[in-house]
């Protein structure tokens, strides 16, 4: 008989570091239980980390006694395997600090994550929970395209410690139904006892694998609410227990008003769910945290997002996630590539005023009096990256630089008549037989984050950020003064403003006799003037 675990609550925490408000919790809790879901897993159970993370990425035996878990489901957490061998203690140690007997805890279930090599060394941690009184349960990640003798043989190890079910997970969400019929039947030949699947979506097909397991005797079938979870999601409780309709022993209409009431609407906060971006990842054997980072960053496009999946499906050991690969498939680029510029920039712009745009709403808002401005204070001007509210014959120049704007704007550049700054250290020998019309001036940058310097030919920069090497072409042209447009700023906490009032920093210690104001509003710590205001 199907036994139905939801795990919104873990999974989904991957959308709100765990944080879930406690409106959310008692309806859950309430929903799941009046559904007669057969088994609730609260979130994970893990060591401090360095990251702020909610109550839920911890479950901690003191939380779990604040939470009012009604009657009927077994409740359970998570442990990535991960957590204890990685500990630097035994693993009896850990399993210690970790959990209490399962007779003096509000949890009964624990499932241990691990990927295919963690697997052999499961075992202790399997036994000792057993010991302590605990259901168990082992989750075999990243699944999909394992070859069946590999299959084979974990299971055979890891069922000499007798876990009570083992699962598979499809983690990168591109496993197919035969897939799903392949590993199932694996394992059923190798093991005799409970099996379940934990299935996401990134390729729109979680329901449908879900249950063709369940047609091919898998009985612990995961879902959350929504399908919220890590990536593109997860397969919707609601839909499994639609599938279940009329099986007496699920009842789910609170499940359909717990998902109008509160999920939807947290749905449409964060945007998990499947998408063709997710679908690109999972079809690339992406991990989906890449796309999800990605996505939950507003700097990224859609453009920008899809040339970093080009960069990183041609990358090994993409399946697992890893923060400097990211950062650099979103660079694009050599950024520590020596320059050979010959360019010398030093004074081009001597005793005359430097404009630099941004497009930005108080360009747009301010464009007539921007307009007017150029026609009679007539400034260089200098475009910050390609695209412009402003029409281009108001420009002298553009400023491009190799990042993430250069992948989401780089159909544009055939329509630039004017000449262009950019790092062709940057750009390989295809990308720049495609910029072969432009008339571009080569000023160099290196990426250093300690460093803001700015030279003849180019420039060491803290962030790959094109307005700084905008503002370093100004400064090192020795412009008599600096002005900018569209430099509106971003809300406090937001990475980006935290990178810009760095850079203004940076040029205020290193170029304090750079005098530069922004005329448009703007919450950077500039001098501050106005497009408006007369000329004396």
């Amino acid at each position: 008989m199907q036994k139905i675990l939801d795990c919104t609550l873990r999974d989904g925490g991957y959308y709100n570091h765990w944080d879930f408000s406690s409106e959310v919790v008692d309806a859950y809790l309430t929903a799941v239980a009046k559904a007669k879901i057969d088994y609730v897993e609260l979130g994970l159970r893990n060591y401090p980390n360095a990251i702020y993370s909610g109550p839920f990425a911890y479950t901690t035996e003191e939380f779990l006694a604040t939470l009012h878990l009604p009657e009927g489901p077994i409740y359970g957490v998570m442990v990535d395997a991960k957590t204890i061998l990685d500990s630097g203690k035994s693993v009896c140690d850990s399993i210690n600090d970790l959990f209490i007997p399962a007779a003096e805890s509000k949890i009964a279930l624990v499932r241990v994550a691990a990927h295919f090599a963690e697997a052999e060394q499961c075992n202790e941690i399997i036994c000792l929970l057993k010991d302590m009184g605990y259901i168990v349960g082992l989750n075999l990640m990243q699944a999909g395209g394992k070859p069946a003798e590999l299959i084979a043989s974990k299971v055979q190890f890891v069922s000499k410690s007798e876990p009570d079910v083992i699962y598979f997970a499809d983690s990168l969400g591109n496993m197919n139904t035969d897939e799903v019929t392949r590993i199932a039947n694996i394992i059923k030949d190798n093991w005799c006892g409970d099996i379940g699947i934990h299935t996401h979506n990134n390729m729109g097909q979680a329901m449908s694998n879900t249950m063709a397991a369940y047609a091919n005797d898998v009985a612990w079938l995961d879902v959350t609410v929504t399908g919220m979870g890590r990536g593109a999601g997860n397969a919707q409780t609601e839909s499994l227990l639609a599938e279940f309709d009329g099986n007496s022993k699920y009842l789910p209409n609170a499940v359909y008003e717990l998902v109008i009431r509160h999920f939807e609407p947290m749905q449409r906060k964060y945007g998990w769910g499947s998408s063709l971006l997710y679908y690109l990842g999972a079809k690339n054997d992406i991990h989906p945290t890449y796309i999800q980072n990605m996505l939950s960053n507003p700097n990224y496009g859609t453009e920008e997002i899809v040339g970093a999946i080009e960069h990183l499906k041609k990358l090994e050991g993409t399946t697992s996630y890893n923060g400097d690969v990211l950062e650099e498939a979103l660079t694009v680029g050599s950024i520590n590539k020596p320059t050979e510029s010959n360019s010398d920039l030093s004074g081009i712009f001597a005793k005359r005023e430097v404009l630099l745009i941004t497009n930005t709403p108080n360009t747009l808002k301010h464009k007539i009096a921007v307009e007017t401005y150029i026609k009679t204070r007539k400034p260089i001007v200098i475009g910050v990256n390609s695209t412009h509210c402003i029409d281009s014959d108001y420009f002298d120049y553009f400023a491009v630089s190799h990042n993430s704007k250069f992948l989401s704007e780089s159909r544009g550049y055939s329509n630039i008549t004017k000449p262009v700054f950019l790092p062709q250290n940057r750009f390989d020998d295809e990308e720049l037989k495609s910029l072969k019309n432009l008339d571009f001036v080569d000023y160099g940058i290196v990426i250093d984050k300690n460093q803001f310097s700015i030279y003849s030919n180019y420039c060491m920069l803290p962030y790959d950020n094109t307005a700084a090497y905008a503002l370093s072409i100004a400064v090192i042209g020795q412009a008599e003064k600096i002005s900018l447009i569209g430099f509106d700023g971003y809300d406090m906490t937001d990475r980006r403003q935290m990178e810009m009032n760095d850079i203004f920093s940076m040029l205020n210690s290193h170029f304090n006799n750079v005098s530069i104001q922004a005329l448009t509003p703007t919450t950077y710590p500039v001098k501050n003037g106005s497009i408006y205001a007369p000329n004396f």
